[in-house]
């Protein structure tokens, strides 16, 4: 691994894109404060303060693109939970990526794939964590409720040790998945979801797709069932 300190930066996903060339494989991106921080489907990840991780992954895992690359989110979002664990905590998973402790998003994760052409220079995965957000910092995200790991432990965590922890965890197992995709993280990831079996709704860019939610496929997808048909979800956002 090699480490990148950047005191303040739009997104560290898209510094990570626009230096690709010039980063090395496993190169950590951490910034102290981001001013444009974005998550899945375009959404904002709000800065909610120093002390908080902002942190993007460069991963060259080969000359071409993988299918299982696509389900390194997931992989992170296990990984996110497995060191959450560790802090005494009890995570949930929010297909596809989410991480939520006690139905509060703690963790968010972004991936984003750098093509030139029809060559593939990488990937990008990005995470927020919400370390030390406060009481009050947490209620400035208006949209859904949030919290942090320090307010769930009840006292403070330090960002630099958990980073490390993750990192740990991340990269123990890194290769091994690459070799396998989903169905090497599938029971860890299933054992931490929190809405099988029950009725859903799925937004699917301008479409929604309701119905009960009956498993993970071996490619990370979500099963949803209604009037005995199933639809098989790649991607979309659980209302």
């Amino acid at each position: 691994m090699e480490f990148l300190y950047l005191d303040e930066v739009d997104s560290t996903n898209l510094y990570g894109k626009k230096n690709i060339d010039t980063l090395a494989d496993k190169t950590v991106i951490s910034a102290k404060r981001q001013l444009s921080g974005r998550g899945r489907l375009n959404r904002v990840w709000l800065d909610l303060g120093e002390g908080n991780l902002f942190v993007s992954l460069v991963l060259k895992p080969s000359l071409k693109f993988d299918e299982k690359f696509a389900n390194l989110t997931q992989y992170l979002s296990v990984i996110l939970c497995k060191t959450l664990e560790q802090y005494g905590l009890q995570p949930e998973i929010k297909w596809p990526n989410d991480v939520l402790i006690n139905g509060k998003k703690v963790a968010g994760i972004l991936s984003e794939t750098v093509m030139q052409g029809q060559i593939f220079k990488g990937l990008v995965l990005g995470f927020g964590v919400n370390i030390s957000a406060g009481a009050n910092d947490v209620k400035l995200v208006t949209d859904k409720y949030v919290t942090s790991v320090s307010l769930e432990r009840g006292k403070l965590v330090d960002g630099n040790l958990f980073l490390n922890d993750l990192l740990n965890l991340f990269f123990q197992d890194y290769n091994k998945f690459l070799e396998s995709g989903f169905e090497f993280i599938k029971h860890d990831y299933v054992k931490r979801v929190n809405f099988l079996e029950k009725e859903l709704c799925v937004k699917v860019f301008n479409d929604t797709k309701c119905g009960v939610a009956k498993g993970i496929n071996d490619n990370g997808a979500l099963i949803l069932e209604k009037n005995n048909e199933n639809f098989v979800l790649t991607i979309g956002d659980i209302l």
